[in-house]
């Protein structure tokens, strides 16, 4: 995962995340959520997001997610805060949408995903943004949260082709 994030040109904040990750994973499949120390994630704490995985939360939802946390970059670049409040709540993250899907994958797959889409807020100087979304669980089988290490790509960097 390691060489793939460097070829898709990660960030060091997605980067130190996933470093952080894998130590904390050891020869298990994915750490618990007990396993991470905010202390020891202080480089890239602000660009966390704890999100817990619900099953059977809601009637005719079999799965749901929370956002259990959101840190201090995306808080100031998201267009309102989201901590507490439920994905199927936000009609722009359903289901159908890109981040669900993301999300779901990652829990089906139990293995970490990185993407890029985007940049939809309040700040007209990104152009995208990029997370990696890796697996947390408590029984070391089933994925019971995720942890999203998110950073915003300028325009500068990347202009929009065919300009």
């Amino acid at each position: 995962m390691r060489d793939l994030l460097l070829r898709r040109q990660a960030t060091s904040v997605l980067l130190q995340g996933y470093d952080y990750w894998e130590t904390k994973r050891g020869p298990r499949a994915m750490p618990a959520r007990a396993d991470l120390d905010p202390i020891e994630m202080k480089a890239f704490l602000p660009h966390v997001v704890l999100m817990d995985v619900l099953r059977d939360h809601k009637p005719g939802w079999p799965l749901d997610f929370r956002y259990r946390l959101m840190g201090s970059t995306l808080d100031q670049h998201m267009s309102r805060r989201f901590t507490g409040l439920y994905m199927s709540d936000l009609p722009q993250q359903q289901p159908d949408s890109q981040m669900w899907q993301n999300f779901e994958t990652v829990v089906r797959d139990r293995q970490p995903q990185f993407h890029r889409v985007p940049y939809i807020g309040p700040h007209k100087d990104f152009l995208s943004v990029i997370d990696l979304v890796m697996p947390l669980s408590n029984d070391g089988h089933s994925v019971s949260m995720l942890i999203s290490i998110v950073d915003f790509i300028p325009r500068e960097i990347n202009p929009p082709r065919g300009l």
